[in-house]
């Protein structure tokens, strides 16, 4: 059996089309890449940075402090050991990961964890270019699962849920600055679902090559 290392983009990969997710993990042809804009990168780092400021105050950003939800929580990161742990935890390369018996990893890039009551809660940034729809906190959950599966793979106490922070453009000052409006979702999470997927991901990738193709790889 041959072992693969997969993050949650590949699992959502081969969620769009199991061809495409073979033919990319097995090294035979990639899907083509669009352009990804700088805007949604640049905010991520800032909004890291952000909220470092107000985990060192142990405080938390302005964003999460008046929500009810948000109440006896603070922010992973106040001694340097766990400072070290997010560090490792945010590295896109490394990040949490977890390796199965036969070799295989799974990993993920975390944006931010919270505690309560010694339980891990994730905390993911999103980007948009307008507010949110009906549906959209959704498209994240296999995301989300799969942080929490990681977390509670390497030892650690989690939550149910997770929460995703939108931010958004609401308006333009006089003085040219954007102001950004957010909107923060507490969504329930099962890792369960998660290592359903990453098992149904190795197995697919342990068999040939599935025959049903999409618009990208119909003429590969």
């Amino acid at each position: 059996m041959k072992t693969f290392k997969l993050s949650p983009s590949f699992i959502s990969l081969m969620e769009e089309c199991k061809r495409c997710f073979w033919l990319e993990k097995h090294k035979v042809w990639s899907r083509p890449v669009a352009i990804f804009p700088s805007l949604p990168s640049g905010m991520d780092n800032i909004l890291k940075k952000h909220f470092d400021k107000f985990r060192d105050r142990n405080r938390l950003p302005p964003e999460l402090c008046n929500r009810k939800s948000c109440e006896n929580l603070r922010l992973f990161g106040i001694n340097d050991e766990e400072k070290q742990l997010l560090s490792l935890w945010r590295n896109n390369k490394k990040g949490i990961s977890y390796t199965d018996s036969d070799g295989s990893v799974l990993y993920g890039a975390v944006d931010n964890i919270l505690v309560k009551d010694s339980k891990l809660i994730v905390l993911d940034y999103k980007t948009r270019g307008f507010p949110l729809k009906e549906g959209t906190p959704e498209h994240y959950k296999n995301q989300m699962d799969i942080y929490n599966f990681l977390l509670k793979k390497n030892g650690y106490e989690v939550e149910d849920y997770g929460f995703l922070l939108f931010y958004f453009p609401k308006e333009i000052l006089d003085s040219g600055e954007v102001v950004f409006d957010t909107e923060l979702v507490k969504l329930p999470v099962n890792p369960g679902n998660a290592e359903r997927l990453w098992r149904k991901a190795i197995s697919i990738l342990n068999e040939d090559c599935p025959k049903e193709t999409c618009k990208w790889c119909e003429h590969v």
